[in-house]
C-alpha cells in the first residue's frame, strides 16, 4: 500500500499544514459533550457468542453523556467486572465476563444518572456450525480482486445520496464503479473453473469517506482502506448480509475467503475520529508528521529512536488517522473486531495491510487471539521491504532479533522482485534467474517458508504483463515459477486474461474494471467466447497449471530442491515419497539442450516424463530440449 500514496504525499504536503477542512496539522481536539439527557447510540462489538474461548469482552458504549452513566448488567452468566470512563464523557468502556454456563439471549445494559435510566439491548448469540477459519495453505491458489472493479450484480446499490461520497461513474477512473459482492457471487463458477481455491478481496468494510483531492483529481476510497465503521460492510458492496451470503456460497463451491484487515489507521470520516474517545486514541504530533515509509529503523540495531518513532507513529497519509495500538482500549477494540469478523462472516484467513507500520507487540497479541480462537486460521501481512532479513522480522523466523514475531506468514515482496528480475534481467553471475535461486536460497531465515504468500503483481504495483514487456513467453515462464515453487501463490484479477498497464499516471490504471463484469459491457472476458485467441490461450495455460497444482500434492506441498543455475538454465524439483515433478527453465533467448545427469539425486529411477502443460510424453529424459525463454513442468515417470 505504501506506493499508492507516495506521489500524493509530495503533492499535498504543504496543504496539510494549512488546511482548515480537518484539523490534522496538530492535536485533534476532543468534542465537548452536549448537555442534556444521556443516550446510548452505539455498542461495539455489536454482539458476542456463548462458548467462545475469549469470554472477556470490552464493550465500547457511545452516545451523548454515555460516560456519565453508572452501569449495571443483569443476565445469568454475564458479569460486569468494570466500567471505565475516559477523557470524552460520550464514551464508557464496560468489561464483561461470559461464563461457560451462559445461554444465548438478550443482555440488557442499564445506565443510570440521577433519576434517569437508559437501557440498551446487547445480544449474546449461539455459535453456528458453519465452516469458518479453515486457513489457507500451500495447497491453495489465491485470487486477489478489488470488489468495486470486479463485477456489478446489483446496480441499485452503486451509490447512495446520504453517503459522504454519493458518486459512481465508470467513465471516471478515480470514482466508484459499482462492483459488489452480488456480482462476485455470480463469478464464483469462473474462479472455480480457473483452478482458484481462495479469494482475497481488498477491504469490504464501510468506507464512508468524502472524495479526496489527490494531484488535482477528486478520488474515491473505492479501494477500501479507509474504514469508517468497523461493524458494517459497505452498503455499496451489499452490506453485511451480502458478505455473509458470499462467504457461504464460496464455501459451498469449495473456495476459501481471505479478509483484508487494516489495523494501522482508519478513514478521517470514521465516526470515532469525529468524536475522539481520548487524545491518545491516535498518534498525535504537534504538527502533522507523516511516516517516512522507511522500514530500516525498525530492525536497524543502530537506529535513532526518533527515526523509529516517525516510521511507526507517523501517519500513513493525511486522511488516514494513525491508531495508537499501545492504548489498551484501541487494542481491545481492534482485536475483538477481528474475532467478531471471523465468527460473523465465516472467513478463513487474514491479509493485514501495512503490517510493518503497526505496533508489533500489539500485532502479536492480535495474531495470538485469532490463533487461540481459530487454530487453523492463516495470517499474512503486507511488509513492503526489499531484503530477506527485514521481511523475516515480521514473521516467525530463525533470526536472533530482540523482538520475535508470531505472524505465521507474510506477503513475499522479496521473491516478487526476484521473479520479475529473473524475467527482465540478462543472465549474469548475480542477475537474471540467479535472483530467483538466491532469494529462495535464503529461506532458512523463516520458520516455515511454505506459509509465505507469493505473487508477481497486486493492486499497488504495475501489472505483471506490462512489467515484462508484454512478452507472452516470459508471462508463461514467470507464472510457472509462481505456481510451482514453494509458498502460497496469489494472482491479481485479470492476469489470467492478459490485463495490463502501469500505475503512471495513477493507480487507477492497474485497477480497471474486469471486462464483462457489468451488464452493459461490450466484451465479456469471463467467457471463452468473449476472449480473443491470446486471452484464451493465457486463461487455459493458467487453468491447466492451477488445476494440476490443486490436484497433485507433490506440486503444492512437496519438498523443494533447486540446483544452481548454469548459463541461464535453472532447474528445481518438487517431490514426495509418491511423486516427483521437475521444473526446467531456459531463461536465455536461444534454444538449449539440458543433460539431466547432474540431477541424478532426484531423477534416479525415472526414465520417462509427461509434460504437464502439453500432455506430451517424453520417453527419454537423459537430455531435455528447452525452447528459448521457456520453462517446462515434467511429471517424472518410471
Amino acid at each position: 500500500m505504501r506506493d499508492r500514496y507516495l506521489n500524493l504525499l509530495k503533492q499535498c504536503l504543504l496543504w496539510l499544514h494549512l488546511s482548515a477542512a480537518f484539523p490534522l496539522a496538530g492535536l485533534l481536539p476532543l468534542t465537548v459533550a452536549a448537555q442534556g439527557t444521556p443516550a446510548i447510540q452505539r455498542v461495539n462489538p455489536t454482539n458476542w457468542w456463548v462458548g467462545m474461548k475469549k469470554n472477556n469482552v470490552q464493550l465500547l458504549v457511545y452516545g451523548p453523556g454515555a460516560g456519565t452513566l453508572s452501569y449495571a448488567v443483569a443476565y445469568p452468566g454475564v458479569k460486569l467486572v468494570k466500567a471505565s470512563t475516559v477523557e470524552n464523557p460520550n464514551y464508557a468502556f464496560l468489561d464483561l465476563t461470559i461464563a461457560a454456563t451462559a445461554k444465548p439471549g438478550t443482555v440488557r445494559l442499564v445506565g443510570k444518572k440521577g433519576g434517569q435510566t437508559i437501557t440498551r439491548n446487547w445480544e449474546l448469540k449461539a455459535r453456528d456450525t458453519s465452516v469458518k477459519a479453515q486457513g489457507v495453505t500451500d495447497a491453495d491458489f489465491i485470487y486477489l480482486a478489488m470488489p468495486d472493479r470486479f463485477a456489478n450484480g446489483d446496480p441499485s446499490n452503486d451509490k447512495f445520496a446520504d453517503m459522504a461520497d454519493p458518486s459512481s461513474d465508470r467513465a471516471n477512473p478515480f470514482l466508484r464503479h459499482g462492483g459488489d459482492l452480488i456480482g462476485a457471487v455470480q463469478r464464483i463458477g469462473y474462479l472455480k473453473d480457473l483452478g482458484v481455491t481462495a479469494v482475497w478481496f481488498t477491504p469490504v468494510i464501510e468506507n464512508n469517506q468524502p472524495l479526496t483531492d489527490e494531484g488535482g483529481a477528486k478520488r474515491a476510497s473505492y479501494h477500501g482502506y479507509g474504514f469508517t465503521d468497523h461493524y458494517n460492510v459497505d452498503r455499496r458492496l451489499g452490506g453485511n448480509e451480502a458478505y455473509k451470503a458470499y462467504v457461504k456460497q464460496a464455501h459451498a463451491a469449495g473456495l476459501k475467503v481471505v479478509q483484508d484487515a487494516v489495523y494501522n489507521h482508519v478513514g478521517n470520516n470514521h465516526w470515532f475520529i469525529k468524536d475522539l474517545p481520548m487524545k491518545s486514541w491516535l498518534h498525535q504530533w504537534p504538527t502533522y508528521t507523516n511516516t517516512t515509509y522507511r522500514y530500516q529503523p525498525i530492525t536497524d540495531p543502530h537506529a535513532a529512536p526518533s527515526d523509529r518513532k516517525v516510521t511507526l507513529d507517523g501517519w500513513f497519509v493525511p486522511f488516514l488517522p494513525d491508531l495508537n495500538q499501545q492504548n489498551p482500549y484501541v487494542a481491545n477494540f481492534l482485536i475483538q473486531h477481528a474475532i467478531w469478523s471471523v465468527e460473523t462472516f465465516g472467513i478463513d484467513a487474514w491479509r493485514i495491510d501495512t503490517y510493518l507500520y503497526n505496533d508489533q507487540p500489539f500485532m502479536n497479541r492480535c495474531n495470538q487471539a485469532l490463533l487461540t480462537e481459530y487454530p487453523r486460521i492463516h495470517i499474512f501481512g503486507e511488509s513492503s521491504v526489499n531484503n530477506v532479513i527485514d521481511q523475516a522480522y515480521y514473521v516467525r523466523n530463525n533470526i536472533n532479533f530482540p523482538f520475535k514475531s508470531n505472524q505465521p506468514g507474510g506477503l513475499d515482496f522479496v521473491l516478487e522482485s526476484a521473479l520479475l528480475d529473473g524475467l527482465k534481467q540478462p543472465v549474469s553471475y548475480d542477475g537474471g534467474v540467479q535472483r530467483v535461486y538466491q532469494t529462495l536460497a535464503q529461506d532458512a531465515v523463516y520458520q516455515d517458508p511454505d506459509k509465505m504468500v507469493t505473487f508477481v503483481d497486486n493492486h499497488d504495483h504495475d501489472r505483471y504483463l506490462s512489467v515484462i514487456g508484454e512478452d507472452i513467453a516470459k508471462y508463461k515462464m514467470g507464472l510457472i515459477w509462481l505456481l510451482t515453487t514453494r509458498g502460497i501463490p496469489s494472482m491479481y484479477y485479470g492476469t489470467e486474461i492478459l490485463m495490463k498497464n502501469f500505475k503512471n499516471p495513477s493507480d487507477a490504471e492497474v485497477r480497471r474494471d474486469f471486462p464483462g463484469g457489468w451488464p452493459d459491457d461490450k466484451e465479456n472476458k469471463f467467457t471463452a467466447a468473449g476472449r480473443n485467441a491470446a486471452e484464451n490461450d493465457a486463461f487455459q495455460f493458467v487453468r491447466t497449471l492451477a488445476t494440476y497444482r490443486r490436484d497433485h500434492a507433490v506440486l503444492h506441498s512437496g519438498k523443494l530442491m533447486q540446483y544452481l543455475p548454469q548459463d541461464g538454465l535453472y532447474v528445481y524439483f518438487r517431490y514426495t515419497p509418491n511423486g516427483t515433478v521437475m521444473v526446467a527453465t531456459n531463461s536465455t533467448d536461444k534454444p538449449a539442450s539440458l543433460p539431466t545427469a547432474r540431477f541424478a539425486e532426484r531423477t534416479a529411477g525415472f526414465t520417462k516424463a509427461r509434460n504437464v502443460l502439453t500432455n506430451e510424453a517424453l520417453n527419454d529424459i537423459s537430455t531435455i530440449s528447452l525452447p528459448a525463454k521457456a520453462a517446462v513442468v515434467l511429471e517424472l515417470l518410471r
